[in-house]
Parts: C-alpha cells; structure tokens; sequence
C-alpha cells in the first residue's frame, strides 16, 4: 500500500536538501579580505596621514593633496608604503579578524548568535591584541606614507617594509617599534568593535527587520554603515595615533601622550579631533566595504569547497 511505503532517499527533490551544519573558517580570512582591500585603498589612506600631518604650506584638500602628489612623485606616488600597509594588515588584521571570528563561532549556538553586548566584549579583546601585534607594520606604514611630504635631508627613505623595521631598531632601537602603542592599541579596540560589531548587528537587521537576503547588496549596505560609525568613533585617537607616529625622536622626547593632546588643543582647537575626517571616512569607507566584501567570498568560496551550506543568518 501506498501509506506503507518506505520513504525512496535516492528521491532527487530529498537528495537535493542540502544539510546545514556550522562551519569554522580558517584564522586567515580577515586578514586577507583586508590585504585585497588595501590594495585597492591604500592611495586614499595614503593622502589621509598627508593631510594629518600637513606641514604650512601644504595642501588643506584632499583633491589638492592628491594633484601634489601626483605632481611630485608620479602615480607610484600614491603608492608609497604599500608593502608596510600589507605588512600590517598580515599582523594586526589577522589578528583581530581571527581572535574576533574565533570567538564568534564558539558563542554561536544553532538557535541563537551572540548578542550586542557579546560581540562588544570579544571586538575589544581582539582589537587590542591586534594593536599590539600591528603596531610595529602601523609605524612603518605611516613612516613610508609621509615621508615625501618632508624635505629630503629628513627623509628616513625605506625602501620596503623589511628594510624599515632592521632601520629603525638598528638607529632608534626595539622601542621605537611599539612606538604609539597605546593610542594605537586604543584605536584598534575602538576600530574593530565600532566596525566588526557594526557590520553583524547592520547585516542583521537587513536580513531580519528589513526582509534582504544574504548577497552582495546586504554585504554593501551594513559594510558602508559600518565605516561610517568606525571613521567617526576612531577620528580623534587616528589623529593622535598618526603624530605620535610621525614625530622625530627629538619631537618625541618628554612627550607624553596626554601633553601632546594639550598641545595639539592649544594651538588646534578642538576641531583637531576630526581633522581628515572626510579623507578618512573616502578611505575606511571603501576599505570597510571591500574588507567584508572579500571576507564574504572568502567564506562562500569556502563553503563551497567544502559542500556545506549555512545559515548565515546564524554567524
């Protein structure tokens, strides 16, 4: 009889239901999702430090900061520093994407992901991990950036990024390599919860207030909103991050980090705090896209080799 039949598994509509399962991605990911999108970014980050650190007479705007350049040093110009922006996003995105996915999964349960609160905590541990781990990549990447705006006897002319790092312990020693750790350890904290956690709870509400699916759209939409709130929160220690950074060990020297803000306030004004907001916002923007963007594929290209499918919704 038809009611007793046994259930035919070799059915194609049965064997088509794909199973879903949770799957672990590799720690790699998020740094490498960061290295293609620094490639892309890294001219718009360059004329952010250039502004930033902008001696008198220089260009105020970021278009004008781009024709000098172009002017001065070619199209390679937009270029400079290049292998220390890769270099630090091998370190400090590796690290931060890897401890703050890591710890996602394991908190993620088939019934429930983790809450805002959840995401805050992990974000703040493994951006400050990262901090610590990016910090040396971080001063030779912004090194390499300014170093043609300064007049050619106080240029440090690195080569790559290699070179860098044997230079400056060999003239100023291993404790020049963490130099502006703490701001910059507190931009990364401020950095990776303001942007990861942005992304999760933005990709979220597309997916479940807002009835989008899981494509490239979502992606774009929460990837945007999220540097949006990360170049605002992290403006303010940026700006510091970059002159501590940039500072000569004789600018350096007795300077503390809170008596460099004093200065920087006296003579700035408060609108210091934002200074290269736009330029930022033009560079972190298409960088937080195009990170989420490639870490996405990453992880679709991935579930697809392993021929499991996911309920992103979940992670």
């Amino acid at each position: 009889m038809a009611s007793t039949a046994k259930l035919d598994m070799s059915h194609p509509a049965q064997a088509a239901t794909p199973v879903k399962k949770k799957v672990h991605y590799p720690f790699w990911f998020g740094g490498s999702a960061s290295c293609f999108a620094a490639s892309v970014t890294h001219p718009l980050d360059l004329v952010k430090v250039r502004l930033q650190t902008r001696a008198p007479g220089a260009p105020t705007t970021m278009l004008g900061t781009f024709a000098h350049i172009l002017k001065n040093n070619g199209v390679l110009g937009l270029y400079g520093g290049l292998s220390a922006a890769i270099l630090r996003q091998l370190t400090y995105s590796t690290t931060r994407f890897g401890i703050y996915e890591e710890l996602k999964s394991r908190f993620t349960t088939s019934s429930s992901p983790p809450g805002f609160f959840t995401l805050l905590g992990m974000a703040c541990a493994s951006g400050i991990i990262g901090g610590f781990a990016g910090n040396p990549a971080d001063v030779l990447n912004v090194r390499m950036q300014h170093d043609a705006s300064l007049p050619p006897a106080q240029r440090r002319n690195y080569r790559h990024a290699f070179h860098g790092l044997v230079q400056m312990t060999r003239t100023e020693g291993v404790a020049s390599l963490f130099r502006g750790v703490w701001p910059n350890s507190t931009r990364a904290v401020l950095m990776t919860s303001s942007q990861l956690v942005s992304y999760d709870t933005f990709k979220r509400l597309c997916l479940e207030n807002f009835g989008m699916s899981d494509n490239l759209l979502t992606h774009f939409t929460a990837s945007l909103m999220a540097g949006f709130v990360a170049t605002t929160v992290c403006s303010p220690v940026d700006v510091i991050k970059t002159r501590i950074m940039t500072a000569s060990p004789a600018e350096s020297r007795g300077h503390t980090t809170l008596g460099l803000l004093r200065d920087i306030s006296r003579k700035e004004g408060f609108a210091w705090a934002f200074r290269g907001w736009v330029p930022s916002f033009i560079r972190l923007g298409p960088h937080t896209i195009a990170t989420f963007v490639f870490l996405e594929e990453h992880k679709k290209l991935y579930r697809w080799i392993k021929g499991v499918s996911e309920d992103t919704n979940k992670q």
